[in-house]
């Protein structure tokens, strides 16, 4: 290079705004670990709940990472579906991540927080949408759509509203309906839910009916009540005038419908797992409604393009 050459100024590139709130995050991260070091000094409990607070930084960090994957194209195509076990059996045994597929949809699903996200190509995200204590019940459903939605995946609503069409349920402990109070509990909750929804149009959600339980672990009387759950969560009390909120009454299709019958509004006879006091359905409950799960999220989704809404 000549002594009169001047060197050209490489232009500085700004950060983008999902990397800054990466470095925030890691920062955050680095004063938990620290504080998860001292609060260990105290006592064991405090130790774990702070490593789980760690964990799921992490894990949110690796969402925030990880959103530019996740293709939310406007045509109600992305779909996710939060649940548990029942839902993993579901999804696997009546390969319902399959026949969406094939039906031109992406289908993602959420488990327990380990393991956490599943891509449509069947693989482990790595990471969860840290679901605030595992909890799928309707307190928990709740209080996940109590978070504020922001742009990126900073909490467990932010994570789900990355996806055009959401699917959740809470699995069969909540069929254990004790008394008409705890009912009624149950149903303020899913107003809480229908709010929520009520403000987001561009989105689409449905919730499952809980499964029913099995005769060993439940009465009459409490079978009765989760079947009243169950048909008010598909009413038009409930839906009337929500048009991007559906249901499907996974708890019809599992129950047995006979009302002569000693199990009535408990798992089908037919449907359980052989093993005494295992409320979870067999492979052939999961063969049979799987199918039939996938077709009802297509159809609902056909629909609510039709509508215009």
């Amino acid at each position: 290079m000549s002594g009169d050459a001047k060197a050209i100024p490489v232009p500085q590139s700004k950060p983008h705004k999902g990397r800054l709130a990466v470095i925030l995050i890691v920062i955050v991260v680095l004063a938990i670990i620290m504080a998860a070091g001292a609060w260990g000094l105290r006592g064991q409990g405090l130790r774990v709940s702070a490593m789980a607070k760690v964990n799921m930084v992490f894990d949110t960090i690796k969402a925030v990472k990880d959103s530019h994957s996740i293709s939310a194209r406007g045509d109600f195509t992305n779909v996710i579906f939060l649940h548990h076990s029942t839902g993993h059996n579901l999804i696997h045994q009546g390969q319902v991540r399959e026949r969406l597929t094939e039906a031109g949809y992406e289908f993602w699903d959420h488990d327990y927080n380990s393991p956490g996200l599943t891509r449509p190509d069947g693989t482990s995200a790595g990471y969860s949408y840290s679901i605030p204590n595992d909890n799928t019940d309707p307190d928990g459903l709740a209080r996940i759509f109590s978070q504020q939605p922001t742009s990126w995946p900073r909490n467990a609503l932010s994570g789900l509203m990355q996806h055009e069409v959401i699917a959740f349920k809470s699995c069969f402990p909540v069929s254990d309906i004790t008394s008409q109070a705890k009912l009624e509990q149950y149903k303020r909750y899913y107003v809480d839910i229908r709010d929520v929804v009520d403000q987001h149009p561009d989105r689409i959600f449905i919730v499952l009916t809980q499964p029913p339980l099995v005769p060993e672990h439940t009465t009459p009387e409490i079978a009765a009540r989760a079947r009243e759950f169950a048909n008010w969560l598909k009413s038009d009390e409930y839906l009337d005038g929500h048009a991007n909120l559906v249901t499907f009454d996974f708890f019809e299709l599992l129950a047995e419908d006979d009302a002569s019958a000693p199990d009535y509004n408990m798992l089908r006879s037919d449907y359980r797992r052989g093993h005494e006091g295992d409320s979870h359905p067999n492979a052939l409950a999961n063969e049979t409604i799987g199918p039939q799960f996938a077709e009802f999220i297509d159809n609902t989704v056909q629909s609510y393009r039709a509508s215009g809404e």
